[in-house]
């Protein structure tokens, strides 16, 4: 398929939609500094299709909200150890303009010297580097921020977040790639059999009738998972599922756990 453009979000966050038009669903959401393909435009040019460089989703973004760039930087990003926010949200000062942007964004500042910036940027917020990998106790620090966070099918914002776009963003910050989809994410990593062989930090899945995974979560260890189901919780797992602390129902099939922390 034929590259036509590239682009990078320099918005707080856009939805990426299923079909080019803004009554479809909503698939995903790119946060400030995700970079992407451009693959495809519509006629009139008024949508254009898009394949995240950090997951390669594709999805229809507004063309209104394209915002393209060089393949040379494209490329630059791909290889860059930029930052990636740590807090709920964060302010900085872009092309003279000041702009929110939210928990899991890309900052490119770098320790390094940038060889070409294409765009000028003052920053103040709390940062990581990207491909610094962190153990559990982080990765639990930064699931709770999103404690409460409404559920939002494709959300993956403090503001509305999906159960994989929860557990996609929490890793990606801990310095750990995952797919977007839950049932991408359940053949990441290795392969749990056990319940009593899980532990802290793995992921855990469930099954619909039709035995899909459906569903994913951050096992706490012991017997609680934080999962996005109607927002952002911390519930009680046991070999069946999932117990809602509230409801006293089980909601959710466990399937199996993944580890992608390392051992």
């Amino acid at each position: 398929m034929d590259i036509l453009d590239y682009g990078v979000c320099r918005l707080s966050i856009i939805s990426v939609r299923k079909d080019p038009q803004d009554v479809s669903e909503q698939v995903t959401q790119l946060l400030f500094g995700d970079h992407y393909e451009v693959i495809e435009r519509t006629n009139d040019f008024k949508w254009v299709k898009i394949r995240i460089y950090f997951d390669q989703y594709t999805g229809w973004i507004d063309a209104k909200q394209h915002q393209s760039i060089s393949r040379e930087y494209f490329n630059y990003i791909n290889d860059s150890e930029y930052k990636i926010t740590t807090d709920i949200t964060s302010t900085l000062l872009f092309n003279k303009s000041q702009l929110t942007v939210l928990l899991g964004s890309i900052i490119p500042i770098s320790t390094a010297e940038l060889f070409k910036m294409e765009e000028q940027f003052a920053f103040n917020g709390e940062t990581k580097s990207l491909g610094q990998k962190r153990e559990f106790e982080f990765l639990k620090t930064i699931a709770f921020k999103y404690l409460n966070a409404p559920y939002l099918w494709g959300g993956k914002s403090p503001f509305g977040i999906d159960c994989s776009g929860f557990t996609q963003v929490v890793y990606k910050i801990a310095g750990y790639r995952l797919l977007r989809d839950a049932w991408q994410q359940s053949t990441q990593g290795k392969p749990i059999g056990k319940f009593s062989e899980a532990r802290a930090g793995d992921l855990a899945f469930f099954l619909n009738k039709d035995g899909k995974i459906i569903h994913t979560g951050i096992f706490l260890g012991g017997d609680k998972i934080i999962h996005a189901s109607g927002k952002v919780r911390v519930d009680t797992l046991t070999y069946e599922g999932i117990l809602n602390g509230e409801t006293k129902t089980f909601t959710h099939n466990l399937s199996h756990f993944r580890r992608v922390l390392p051992e």
